[in-house]
């Protein structure tokens, strides 16, 4: 059954009070993996109790990528859910890691939602992927169409004919992101409005806006700029086809006064307006070609698809070949901005370190981000990220040296270390008879 959302905004720590005092929010959207069940934000109690329904959106299960779900992932996933009472949960159409058992290789993480090829072997894996999440999860589950920098060589389908097959085989809803189809409008010279006609308009959940720019000829899905007009737009022409369960305004970074906020919000909302009125005028859809599939041999498919994807993202975080058939320019664009979004995300996983290091954290990260590929999440990659500076008797200056080293003591080990006086005098003893 299809649940009637309403207008909604994404919910971020930074303009919580903000959100709180906007009029005309029936709903909000959390980052599944930055809430605690145990220990929900006050301000996310306060809005479920007032009957603002709350969506957990999650963003590191990648169900394009070759594995099969991870089962300690899909748990939190429905935990969060449980603990928000929420009508269903959202997950993207990516990949966001490569290597391991399939390929033999070391695991390596992009830190960042990268596209599947549009190809019968990465839709027989998706669709068991999102089968067995299906299964997992106390609600329905929804997927993301995502912005993409880079495109696959050798692609069988349209993005309207892969989502069409993904929710006509797993019965699963759709997140259309209209600020994506702009994307790869800009990026990959695809048409909005022929991927609206080939989707399932019945199976959307609910509508993603959000903002970007555009740099020598490449869009940026940014989520910290205006929604500008073109992706308004792409939100009428959907509108005008069907009527839209659920729109939200997503913003990650740079917020604007609530004041901004608000207008953005009203812009959203008379897109929509415009497209209902349109939409009784509106022949009805018609749906595109649908590619033939087959069933079986999920298990070969998830072995090319493996040896695919790591190739592919160990040319983006490892410096490897780019692999044939790839556009080289595009590829070194989606390097850089992968480098420079996990310096982002670090920075906020581990806050201390743009304060310690000032204007050096950037390129010191940068530097090392060059050489060594993320293996084990963002808290790790800050930990080897510091022990490798030390390594290096990084920064010269000796005081912020020890500084960073206590920090990365303090967090390296299983358990916080004690404060205590007799504790540290036990630690600097262990490491005296060490060296010696």
């Amino acid at each position: 059954m299809t649940v009637r959302l309403g207008s909604g905004i994404g919910w971020r720590p930074e303009i919580a009070d903000a959100v709180e005092r906007m009029p005309g929010i029936d709903w909000v959207e959390v980052v599944a993996e930055n809430v605690c069940p145990g220990h929900l934000p006050e301000s996310l109690v306060r809005l479920r109790e007032r009957g603002v329904t709350v969506v957990p959106h999650g963003v590191s299960l990648g169900l394009g990528g070759a594995e099969r779900p991870d089962e300690g992932r899909l748990a939190a996933l429905a935990e969060r859910a449980v603990a928000l009472r929420s009508p269903l949960v959202t997950e993207h159409i990516a990949f966001v890691r490569a290597g391991g058992a399939l390929t033999a290789s070391p695991r390596i993480e992009a830190g960042h939602l990268l596209p599947v090829p549009r190809t019968r072997d990465a839709l027989d894996v998706l669709c068991e992927n999102v089968r067995i999440a299906q299964e997992a999860l106390p609600v329905p589950l929804a997927v993301e169409n995502i912005a993409a920098l880079i495109s696959w060589p050798g692609e069988e389908m349209t993005e309207g004919q892969f989502l069409y097959e993904l929710a006509d085989r797993t019965g699963v809803r759709l997140l259309i992101d209209v600020a994506n189809l702009h994307t790869n409008h800009v990026n990959r010279g695809e048409d909005p409005a022929k991927a609206l006609t080939e989707l399932p308009l019945e199976a959307i959940a609910y509508v993603h806006v959000a903002g970007g720019f555009e740099r020598d000829g490449v869009w940026h899905d940014s989520h910290a700029h205006p929604v500008p007009g073109p992706v308004l737009d792409v939100l009428t022409d959907l509108a005008s086809r069907v009527r839209p369960p659920g729109v939200l305004l997503e913003r990650d970074e740079n917020f604007p006064g609530a004041d901004e906020l608000e207008r953005e919000l009203a812009a959203v909302r008379r897109a929509v307006e415009e497209g209902a009125r349109r939409r009784d005028a509106r022949a009805a859809p018609v749906v595109g070609g649908r590619p033939e599939w087959r069933r079986g041999a999920v298990e070969a498919a998830r072995q090319r698809i493996a040896l695919a994807q790591t190739a592919v993202l160990s040319a983006l975080v490892a410096q490897a070949p780019v692999p044939e058939g790839f556009d080289r320019v595009r590829m070194g664009v989606q390097a850089r901005a992968l480098a420079a979004k996990r310096a982002d995300v670090v920075a906020k996983v581990a806050p201390e370190l743009p304060v310690l290091l000032g204007d050096g954290y950037r390129p010191a990260f940068l530097a090392y981000a060059q050489k060594r590929p993320m293996t084990g999440g963002h808290r790790r990659d800050a930990l080897d990220f510091v022990a490798e500076l030390l390594a290096a008797g990084r920064p010269e200056d000796g005081r912020l040296r020890r500084e960073l080293r206590e920090w990365w003591l303090e967090r390296s080990g299983p358990r916080p270390r004690s404060g205590r006086p007799a504790v540290r005098l036990a630690r600097a003893t262990r490491r005296v008879l060490l060296r010696r």
